[in-house]
């Protein structure tokens, strides 16, 4: 900060200090390292993470109807009214930050007075899920908030071992976020730590939105994010993923590492030969070299004892790999496929309720798109790099 800013600072704090009430509110101030805007109260400095950023939060420099949709404003008027809905849950936003406090809290209110679903908790639906980088720099789980009303101002931990690391906060899952702050004790070090650029971007249905993760750090999508140490992106709409051109109007606008079209669980054979190819050529006429990888449909964990639900499935597989031979056929390049019979595993254990992931079964479509990720992003460069 230059000196002339820092000494104004100085002297507006001297004077608010002076003043007959600034013993009883809270000071908001900028701290000259840090140059993120601090809120001294309730004991503890508060830190708003607006002011630094979000990952997930696509096209940020576009308007918002609220600062916290995953869509910009504009995307009211084309996407359906479903999406548009959806999308201003905050599934897959991560906020990035580094501190030396033994103790974490956090400040955010909901948009949903439901905090969870009869399949899905509410520290899933509703909760904040703390990670932190351990002394090898991988990504560890630290702890999650038990929401029980819609504004939750909370300890998420405390007694950390002492030491300046690196934390990333997972937002609410199927619920939207009003405002949310990160609090510290007073005095400790504090780096809010800006979203980086060219995620992995995901656009599916339920599955990929996050249904039904017993925690917002446990979609698939989050879990590949740290093992890439990269951002991700979920545009994952419950219900309503089908490979819509106007989802793809703000796909082709992103400089993505990679493209991920993971919709088939939302549609039937018919749709997936009338959108994909479509959808495919919209994106890549944007991104020519950009990884595309084409997901097939999983499995529901009981088709094997449901002969209309195991066809379905067999018909939707038939459907995509027919469009990725169309497309391989008229020379797209860089287009990958990740087959869906194994996504939840072989033994009727990865779901909630047969269609939607349990941890477990999130796990196990991490570990089988890990591979052919890695193969089609190798090194990480977008089109504008390349």
């Amino acid at each position: 900060m230059r000196p002339f800013c820092r000494n104004l600072f100085s002297s507006l704090l001297m004077l608010l200090a002076s003043s007959s009430f600034a013993q009883d509110v809270a000071i908001s101030e900028l701290d000259p390292e840090m140059e993120v805007r601090k809120e001294t109260a309730d004991g503890l400095d508060w830190y708003d993470v607006t002011q630094w950023g979000l990952e997930g939060r696509i096209l940020p420099e576009q308007e918002r109807q609220q600062w916290f949709d995953r869509l910009p404003a504009s995307a009211q008027q084309s996407v359906t009214k479903n999406v548009w809905n959806l999308s201003r849950d905050s599934a897959g936003m991560m906020v990035r930050f580094k501190t030396n406090s033994p103790s974490i809290h956090v400040h955010y209110k909901l948009k949903k007075k439901n905090l969870a679903m009869a399949h899905m908790p509410a520290t899933g639906v509703s909760g904040v899920d703390l990670y932190a980088r351990d002394g090898k720099g991988q990504w560890r789980w630290v702890e999650v908030t038990r929401p029980n009303s819609q504004e939750v101002k909370t300890k998420i931990v405390s007694g950390l071992a002492a030491g300046d690391r690196e934390y990333a906060a997972y937002l609410p899952l199927y619920n939207g976020v009003e405002f949310m702050s990160i609090g510290v004790e007073p005095g400790s070090e504090f780096e809010g730590l800006a979203p980086r650029p060219n995620p992995i971007v995901f656009y599916g249905t339920s599955i990929t939105h996050g249904a039904c993760a017993s925690r917002p750090g446990m979609v698939h999508t989050a879990i590949l994010g740290r093992r890439f140490d990269m951002p991700v992106v979920n545009l994952g709409f419950s219900g309503n993923g089908r490979m819509d051109k106007e989802v793809g109007d703000y796909l082709k606008q992103l400089e993505a590492t990679a493209f991920v079209i993971d919709c088939l669980p939302n549609m039937g054979p018919a749709d997936v030969a009338a959108k994909c190819v479509p959808l495919v050529e919209q994106l890549r006429a944007a991104h020519p070299s950009t990884p595309i990888v084409l997901v097939e449909d999983r499995r529901n964990t009981n088709d094997w004892i449901l002969p209309s639900r195991h066809e379905h499935h067999t018909r939707n597989h038939a459907a995509l790999r027919a469009a990725y031979a169309t497309l391989v056929d008229k020379g797209v390049a860089n287009l990958h496929y990740i087959p869906g019979d194994h996504l939840y595993g072989d033994d009727a254990e990865g779901a909630t309720d047969g269609s939607h992931a349990s941890d477990l079964g999130f796990m196990r479509q991490a570990n089988v798109f890990e591979p052919i990720l890695r193969s089609a992003i190798g090194p990480h460069k977008t089109d504008a790099q390349r």
